[in-house]
């Protein structure tokens, strides 16, 4: 069971910087739009992020905390709705943009500080 969720934990990063690093690329382009890397970004973030979550529902002192989960599934899925939406138009708001970025890194912010 620990090398699953190795593997899933390895695909959600994988996921993670694909999302970011597509984001942040078009960013400095100065061409705001959505690129393939960030829509399979936050597909992979979403479908890895709730595989992840589901195998540890079993309970024990390494489980977390549900309303984490919660919140981090929250922004998974504002996020895949912010990028999936405008997928086919050309170019984006700025401040929508900057949105995407900035709901991504603070998802990983509560991954790593929320314990």
């Amino acid at each position: 069971m620990e090398a699953l969720r190795l593997i899933l934990l390895f695909i959600h990063l994988v996921g993670f910087a694909l999302l970011l690093g597509g984001a942040v690329t078009q960013f400095l382009s100065g061409k705001f739009r959505i690129n393939p890397a960030i829509l399979w970004g936050s597909i992979i973030q979403l479908a890895s992020g709730i595989a992840l979550s589901a195998p540890l529902r079993g309970g024990g002192d390494h489980e977390p905390d549900p309303i984490k989960l919660g919140v981090k599934l929250l922004f998974a899925v504002l996020i895949f709705i912010m990028v999936f939406i405008p997928r086919k138009r050309d170019e984006v708001n700025k401040g929508h943009f900057i949105g995407i970025i900035t709901l991504t890194v603070v998802n990983a912010a509560v991954a790593v500080f929320w314990h």
